[in-house]
């Protein structure tokens, strides 16, 4: 069975691609995942453009296990040559848009939970979430299905990691911060000049550090990322406006990060825009990251964000491709890397929940 499973997830990602799905618009592609669970008579709910299930021997009271990826994809940069919404199979290369990021790794997991899906007796309950609007970190996306899907014990976050174990990713908050001044003519002496003021203010970005390290994750990664400041030559501004990207290890949430740039950093104002976009990890002791150390796969921290900041439960990020061509020209994913990602995600829950 896994075989036919494995072609027919090869043919749902070749569709999936030739389907638009950019964030909040994925109701074609939620069409398409409808019609691979009807197809194989599995009872699913459509909650917007989320589409899930959960197995068919559910018992109330077991631990559940979480299966998620999203079906939404980015808009295709202005580098592509080929045609971003057509699949092709090139030198064991499945070309097209949402291919690497995260086609391979949503089909791979509907498979397995098919595999699965008629199976009794296991250990775990198991849900499905084939989410959206997970590239804008939008509204309706798998934080929207937390309080309508069973409440999850532990969660595997299908994304691109070469199929190795992301046990701990990075949270974000995004500061916008003002630096005042005095307003003048240019003409006149101003010793209030907000953007000279900015010139400490950005050393102090540059040079500050978060005490805590993380083993998985490393430091927290502070970048001033935009400034802006002035609108003509002959007038000192009032203010300069700073934007500041934070990526948060899990030695910290992110409210202790606010408080602590709101306390020290040399500004007039600093505020985050969201709070909600957590670091998140998975005790390396949890019989999952056990089983998939005890099959060869190698642990890691991952710097990129994913649908695990919406879950506040232990959370495995696992999947077939790589991450460094998500979002990039051109993209693909190895034909190979999907048969080997749903072999590898089978054997890891056969080892767990069976």
């Amino acid at each position: 069975m896994i075989e036919q499973l494995t072609q027919e997830a090869i043919a749902l990602l070749k569709s999936l691609i030739e389907t638009q799905s950019f964030s909040s618009e994925e109701e074609q592609t939620a069409a398409l995942i409808e019609a691979w669970f009807k197809r194989y008579n599995i009872d699913f709910k459509r909650t917007k453009n989320n589409v899930w299930a959960v197995n068919k021997y559910f018992v109330e009271g077991k631990p559940t296990l979480l299966l998620n990826s999203h079906h939404d994809t980015v808009k295709p940069n202005s580098a592509y040559t080929n045609d971003p919404f057509k699949a092709f199979v090139e030198d064991g290369k499945l070309f097209g848009l949402g291919s690497n990021d995260a086609g391979g790794c949503l089909v791979s997991l509907i498979a397995t939970f098919t595999y699965y899906y008629n199976h009794e007796n296991l250990k775990y309950n198991l849900v499905i979430v084939a989410s959206a609007e997970e590239e804008n970190s939008g509204p309706n996306g798998l934080n929207s299905m937390l309080s309508i899907i069973p409440k999850i014990d532990v969660a595997i976050v299908g994304e691109p990691t070469l199929m190795h174990l992301a046990v701990a990713e990075k949270g974000l908050v995004v500061f916008d911060a003002v630096i005042d001044g005095t307003p003048s003519h240019a003409a006149h002496p101003n010793n209030n000049n907000a953007i000279y003021n900015s010139i400490k203010a950005l050393q102090w970005f540059k040079d500050f550090t978060f005490e805590k390290g993380s083993e998985a994750l490393g430091d927290v990664k502070l970048s001033v990322t935009q400034i802006n400041a002035g609108s003509q030559h002959n007038v000192v501004p009032g203010h300069v406006d700073l934007v500041i990207d934070v990526r948060v290890n899990d030695a910290y949430n992110n409210a202790e990060i606010a408080e602590i740039l709101q306390e020290e950093a040399p500004v007039t104002k600093i505020t985050p825009r969201s709070l909600r976009l957590n670091s998140s990890s998975i005790p390396v002791e949890h019989d999952l990251v056990k089983a998939g150390i005890a099959m060869g796969r190698n642990t890691y921290g991952s710097p990129t964000l994913s649908d695990q900041a919406a879950l506040s439960c232990p959370s495995l990020k696992l999947g077939p491709g790589d991450s460094t061509r998500s979002h990039s020209a051109n993209e693909f994913i190895y034909v190979n890397e999907i048969e080997e990602g749903i072999k590898i995600y089978v054997e890891l829950l056969n080892r767990v929940i069976v």
